[in-house]
């Protein structure tokens, strides 16, 4: 008990004020995706023509459930400071295993998916594996296991079909509260409750700590190789859960119902309020952004606006939700903002502005300095070449190594002759070609410590664009092929811009770009795409001059003009200063931003190129051409000798990779198997790559 004395003798200290600013800063994610929830959900309710009732929500429920659990898993993985972009090819999988496992009696079908679940959680601890021991970037693997995957799902189930067990498709179809809720919202509940026990665990306070830091966290401790690897595993297990609800929901199978979730998956992800760089964010705000991307769908479907700009809408969100994730006095924006006033103020007064309103240029000169010539290496030309670039020839002399072996095999499987024949050289250097200016965009890209994810769409709209425009005249071509690199240039300029002056995850940006892209695709041609390409880029591809076409003749050409701008120019030594230390670079007076954004400018270039190519070659454009050539891009980089994350790399062994994965294709082709199988071995030799050239020492 207090005495009078005590009591007279105590201070009064005043009650500190509700820090509502830090509170809203720890969860504003999840503020931000209730808000939008609320905010779409107000929309919905004044823009349909009957009352929202309990159906209607159930129904959101059910859309959403595939998505969200998918999500889940994707959040878990983000949380630990990784990326899995083979989320969407695992759902796929499970959809196809479903109708063959979820069979027969009720407690084989439960059996049947508790076996798919673990398959996909397998799956993920592959995945987690190869990144953990092997120190591998988490986008490139998880890319080359999604191509890997789709083509194992591909062989297993070309086509939709097939049937799940019906009283798995009844429970799932059930109500959890009858006419109130549907059975979704219970596997929603179940998979929460699941993330929320996880979460308290040592397990999950593990995750959290390796995607703030993982270097902090091993030094206290953590297990962060193994933490991981199960975090992988266990993110396996809701896409395999994600997987096996649509098949229950759709009664049949098909190999690419994944697909679309991918870039769904990040939208929720972001707009649940869950970092991109880990460590901040959660599996509830995912549920909720799930639900409310259904809603926006939902929203055009009562607006009667087509469906054509649902990832436009998906990919505009994305884009919202990272800005509005990343807003602060420390983010590109701000920082780019303070120097625009600095612009404007200096522009008023006469001065100079500068990135940095403490830095200042200072000159210096040295008396009596020389360079000093080096006369170490003389007369022996071969020797002293190889003595001076030895250390990109280790890395670019294996895939030049393994064409000639894919050559020698071409020969014993389909007869000496076939390497004497014109057709074949003309059918390797023109498919070459096309890799090889791929592979200067991303390559360019790589090499700056980026990634472009936009190309597939970008591929397509250029050839869809070209084709619509000229509709087969030689006359329109004369403008049109101008305005389509342009085009492409544009949408890589905007990439860049998007990278370095919003401050967006190379992902991010030119994943949203490609679903950009892919509604503006839709949307220009209604879903069928018209026109002819014109009959002088169809002789350019297709009509020989003398033994080979004006496209493979032109390789030589094309390969001289990038090895120049990549090795002989101001520009490639910036990219490489960029790669390899931003902040060194900028230090060095590289202009890292301006570089940068030129890097995705040459990326969207080449990626209209390679779309006029294809257009030109098949006389016309169709939807999802360029859909095959995004691991390729990547593959002949890596293959090629270059480090994933940028600094290191020579377009000669780009050139390598091109021609090994287009011999490559060209001895699958004159055989019986199925192109399926050439996702997984181009899966398989840009993890082989990856494994085998990593920067070991890092």
């Amino acid at each position: 008990m207090v005495t009078k004395a005590v009591q007279d003798n105590l201070i009064a200290v005043p009650r500190s004020p509700i820090a509502w600013g830090a509170i809203f800063d720890r969860h504003r994610g999840l503020i931000l995706a209730s808000g939008a929830l609320v905010a779409m959900t107000a929309v919905w309710i004044a823009f349909s023509s009957t009352p929202i009732g309990m159906y209607d929500v159930g129904s959101v429920i059910s859309s959403a459930t595939t998505l969200a659990l998918a999500a889940i898993g994707q959040t878990i993985v983000i949380l630990a400071g990784g990326l899995d972009l083979s989320a969407s090819a695992i759902v796929s999988l499970a959809n196809v295993l479903a109708v063959r496992f979820v069979v027969g009696s009720p407690v084989e079908q439960w059996a049947g998916a508790a076996s798919i679940v673990a398959i996909c959680g397998v799956i993920g601890l592959l995945n987690g594996t190869l990144i953990a021991l092997f120190r591998l970037q988490s986008i490139v693997v998880t890319l080359a296991t999604m191509f890997m995957v789709q083509g194992v799902t591909l062989l297993i189930q070309g086509q939709p079909g097939g049937t799940v067990g019906e009283e798995f498709g009844n429970f799932v179809a059930s109500d959890l509260i009858p006419d109130t809720l549907p059975m979704s919202a219970g596997i929603l509940i179940v998979a929460l409750v699941i993330w929320a026990y996880i979460k308290r665990t040592r397990f999950g306070v593990g995750i959290y700590a390796i995607g703030s830091d993982p270097d902090g966290a091993f030094a206290n401790g953590v297990p962060t190789s193994r933490y991981r690897i199960a975090t992988y595993g266990l993110a396996g297990m809701f896409y395999g859960a994600a997987g096996l609800y649509v098949t229950a929901q759709m009664g049949s199978a098909d190999p690419l119902v994944g697909g679309p979730l991918l870039l769904s998956m990040f939208t929720a992800v972001v707009l649940g309020g869950t970092w991109l760089g880990g460590g901040r964010g959660g599996c509830v705000g995912t549920v909720i952004a799930a639900m409310t991307l259904m809603i926006t769908v939902n929203i055009l479907l009562v607006l009667n606006v087509t469906a054509f700009f649902s990832t436009i809408a998906e990919a505009t969100i994305l884009i919202l939700a990272v800005v509005g994730l990343s807003i602060g006095k420390n983010s590109a924006v701000h920082r780019h903002y303070r120097y625009v006033l600095q612009w404007a103020k200096a522009f008023r007064t006469g001065t100079r502005a500068t990135n940095d309103s403490n830095s200042r240029q200072v000159r210096f000169a040295v008396d009596g300095y020389r360079t000093i010539e080096n006369n170490e290496l003389r007369g022996r030309l071969f020797a002293d070449w190889f003595e001076q670039n030895r250390e990109w020839v280790k890395y670019i002399v294996p895939a030049y190594f393994l064409f000639f072996v894919v050559m020698a095999v071409t020969a014993w499987v389909h007869g000496a002759s076939v390497l004497g024949t014109a057709t074949f050289y003309n059918s390797l250097l023109t498919l070459t070609l096309i890799l090889a200016i791929l592979g200067l965009g991303q390559g360019t890209v790589i090499l700056s410590g980026g990634l472009d994810l936009s190309m597939p769409w970008l591929i397509t709209i250029s050839g869809v664009l070209l084709t619509g425009f000229t509709q087969g005249s030689n006359e329109a071509a004369l403008w049109a092929v101008p305005m389509v690199l342009a085009i492409g240039g544009l949408v890589g300029m905007l990439n860049g811009l998007g990278v370095v002056v919003i401050g967006l995850p190379p992902i991010v940006v030119t994943l949203a770009a490609n679903g950009l892209l892919q509604g503006v695709t839709l949307i220009y041609c209604n879903g069928s795409p018209q026109g002819w390409a014109p009959p002088i880029l169809s002789n350019f591809a297709n009509e020989s001059v003398g033994p080979l076409s004006l496209a493979a003749w032109s390789l030589p050409l094309f390969v001289a003009a990038a090895y120049l701008l990549l090795h002989r120019t101001p520009f490639g030594r910036r990219v490489y200063a960029v790669g390899n230390s931003g902040v060194a670079a900028n230090l060095s007076g590289v202009r890292v931003g301006s570089t940068l954004v030129a890097v995705y400018a040459l990326s969207g270039f080449c990626s209209a190129l390679v779309g006029l190519l294809l257009a030109a070659a098949s006389s016309q454009a169709f939807l999802g051409m360029g859909d095959p050539y995004l691991l390729p891009s990547i593959a002949v980089v890596v293959v090629g000798g270059a480090l994933i994350t940028g600094g290191r790399g020579h377009y000669l062994g780009v050139l390598g990779g091109a021609l090994l994965l287009t011999a490559l294709g060209v001895l699958l082709a004159g055989t019986t198997v199925p192109p399926a199988v050439r996702g997984i071995i181009n899966g398989i030799v840009v993890l082989a790559a990856v494994i085998t050239l990593r920067d070991k020492k890092a």
